[in-house]
Formats: C-alpha cells, sequence, structure tokens
C-alpha cells in the first residue's frame, strides 16, 4: 500500500478499446511517475490491456530478470551524450540551422506552412547531427515514424517500425566498420569487460528508437508555441521586448495544453505504465499487470500546484511542469528539446516581429491519430 497524495483514480478505456486505469492530479501522478512498482514490461504483454494500435508506447515490452539493470545500462552510456558540455557544443550549430530555415522560409511568398518549413526540419536536422544520420534521409524517416506512430492501424504501424529498424541496421552496420563522433557509434563501440553491450539488432532498435523520439515530440511542440504565441498577443509582446525571457517561455510551451485538441476525446490519455505488484491508489485497488494512464497534461493543469493554470504565462516564476515525466524514466533527451526551443522562440519573432497564422485557429488539422499528435500543417504569413 502507499501514502495517496492529491489525485484520483478512475476506471477508462483506451484508444484501442481496451481497460485501463487513469490516474489524474499533480502530486499523484508525479508520485506515481518515480514507483518502481510501474513500468513498460508486462509478463505476457500479449494478453495485456494496449493503450492504442501503434507499436510504440501501445503495449508492453515483455518482462525480463534484467530488465531494470538494462534501463541503467542503458542511461549511463547515453547520459553523456545529452550533458551539458555536450549541448552547449551545439548550441551554435544549432543557431545556425535556425538562421538557415528562417531564411529559407522567408524566401517563399506567404502563406507559408510554417511545420513543413520549420518546425519539422530543426528537430529533424538537429537529431541526424546529434546521431549521425544522414539528414538527407530525413523525409524517408519522417515518413516511417509517422506510419510506427499510427495509433489506429496496427498493420501500417508495425510496417513503420520495421522500415526504421531495417534503415537502422543498416546504419549501425557502417557505423561498426566506420565509427565516427556520433551517438550511434558510441553504442555501436559500447563495450563492458571487452564484451559489446549491444548486438548489431538491439543497437539498431535503440537508435530507431531515439531517432524517433529525438525528432517527434519537439515537431509537435515548436507546432504549439508558435500556436500559443500568435494567439497570445501579449505574450508575444513580452517575448518581443525582452527575448531573455525565453527560458520560462519554454517552459510554459511544454506544460500547457495543445490549444488544438489532438486526441479523441473519448479515449483517454496518459503516458502508459503496468504495474508489477498489486497497489492501492486513492482506495483502488490497483492488480499486477494492470494498464495505467499517468495523465501528465491534468497534473500540468492542476491548480493545486499551478495557480491559473489555463493560462498562457511566460513569465510563471515556478514550472515545475511533468512533460518530461520524473525519476527513472525522465526523458535523457530533455535537454536537447529544451535548447532547441529557446534557439528558436529566442529568434523567431526577432527576425519576423508580424508573424501570424494564415487561417482560423478552427482550421487547422490535428493529426489525432498519432501518438505524438501536432498538427498536419501550420500555414503562417507576415
Amino acid at each position: 500500500m502507499m501514502t495517496t497524495t492529491t489525485g484520483s483514480v478512475r476506471a477508462v478505456t483506451t484508444h484501442a478499446g481496451d481497460p485501463a486505469w487513469q490516474v489524474r492530479g499533480y502530486d499523484l501522478v508525479k508520485q506515481l511517475l518515480a514507483d518502481p512498482r510501474l513500468g513498460r514490461s508486462h509478463p505476457e504483454p500479449d494478453k495485456a490491456s494496449r493503450y492504442s494500435e501503434s507499436v510504440i508506447f501501445g503495449r508492453p515490452t515483455p518482462s525480463t530478470p534484467t530488465e531494470r539493470e538494462d534501463h541503467q545500462r542503458m542511461r549511463r552510456l547515453l547520459t553523456p551524450s545529452f550533458s551539458a558540455r555536450r549541448l552547449a557544443a551545439l548550441r551554435p550549430r544549432v543557431e545556425t540551422i535556425v538562421e538557415m530555415l528562417l531564411d529559407e522560409m522567408c524566401q517563399q511568398t506567404p502563406p507559408v506552412d510554417f511545420h513543413a518549413h520549420v518546425s519539422f526540419p530543426l528537430p529533424a536536422y538537429v537529431i541526424c547531427e546529434l546521431l549521425g544520420v544522414p539528414v538527407e534521409d530525413r523525409e524517408d524517416f519522417r515518413r516511417w515514424s509517422d506510419d510506427a506512430a499510427d495509433m489506429n492501424d496496427e498493420s501500417r504501424s508495425m510496417a513503420g517500425l520495421a522500415a526504421l529498424w531495417t534503415y537502422m541496421r543498416k546504419l549501425v552496420e557502417q557505423k561498426r566498420a566506420q565509427p565516427g563522433e556520433d551517438v550511434i557509434s558510441d553504442i555501436v563501440h559500447a563495450e563492458v569487460a571487452g564484451k559489446p553491450v549491444y548486438t548489431l539488432d538491439e543497437a539498431a532498435m535503440l537508435a530507431a528508437g531515439l531517432l524517433f523520439a529525438g525528432h517527434e515530440t519537439t515537431v509537435a511542440a515548436i507546432d504549439k508555441g508558435v500556436l500559443l504565441l500568435v494567439t497570445n498577443g501579449a505574450q508575444r509582446r513580452t517575448l518581443q521586448d525582452d527575448p531573455g525571457l525565453v527560458a520560462g517561455a519554454v517552459e510554459e510551451i511544454l506544460r500547457m495544453r495543445f490549444p488544438v485538441s489532438a486526441y479523441d476525446t473519448n479515449a483517454a490519455i496518459g503516458l502508459p505504465r503496468y504495474a508489477n505488484a498489486d497497489i492501492e491508489v486513492c482506495g483502488v485497488r490497483i492488480k499486477a499487470g494492470d494498464l495505467v494512464l499517468l495523465d501528465l497534461q491534468d497534473a500540468n493543469l492542476d491548480p493545486r500546484r499551478f495557480p491559473e493554470p489555463c493560462e498562457f504565462d511566460i513569465s510563471r516564476r515556478e514550472n515545475p511542469h511533468l512533460t518530461f515525466g520524473h525519476g527513472r524514466f525522465y526523458c535523457i533527451g530533455a535537454p536537447l528539446a529544451r535548447l532547441e526551443l529557446q534557439v528558436l522562440f529566442g529568434r523567431l519573432f526577432q527576425r519576423l516581429p508580424r508573424l501570424r497564422l494564415a487561417t482560423s485557429p478552427e482550421h487547422l488539422r490535428p493529426r489525432s491519430h498519432l501518438l505524438t499528435g501536432g498538427l498536419a500543417e501550420l500555414p503562417v504569413t507576415w
């Protein structure tokens, strides 16, 4: 039994139509994010509730005796790649990419699709350089990533992930023969006691996961940030007048709900976790094997933690949002996402002070069928 903090638990139905428990409330969600009795694995994954039809986060991974040690080893290996020192060295390159993309967009005749010209290519360029992936392949892995993230079509999702893995399998073979100064080379050549940490198949799967996570979620965050700022004039002018507020603006963008509904409102949302032991929460008994959805968005809008939670305020003083998680599964790429967002939003309205939507917000099309959400396009003018 656990000490229960403020929050609630309710029975819900997932995107895949399976039963789950949804946990809401900042304190309770944060506590359960760090609870070792919740994880990504299940002893019988084929019999477990599914979050969606996507093979990414849609179902659990098989339980193994060494999964905790494997996870810790992976984080130890990757942490230096996302260290403050490495990202500080990367910042000038990110600044150059931002200027290049804005230059290219400004050469077009508005209206222009900001999603296609900046939101997608910025994180794609950056993650390609960090991982050692040829940037000219970005349209291919964009298509495969979208396929893999499809929450409604299992066959499409499986085919997308398979294509992404096949691509990465060839790339890790190249890195084995000719390593570079990049993360995939680090993974392929990592050793413990003189033996490789990962087989080439395992390295390919890990690299595919990093490529997907390293650009897809940031694309959606950029779309959201632009939309929030161009539709909140006072906050946008505050940032234009003082670009030094960009770090706070980014945290508020990360905290806020997407202004356009990106999910099927009939299905519960949340970060999927599976109980590996019985847990009693708020008087509810969650049994071992049950699917638990930790509603990060509800936690980020909890009025007991965030005064006036639905107000977009880039000057918010305390903003300990849970968008990147908490505890042992805290997003290892969070510093990279923050870097990209800070560089972009620190420059965007200096370069384009009259940037605005070229359509009404209600006409924007959310990518509601994709795990990462976001927009299909973001037409802007200036």
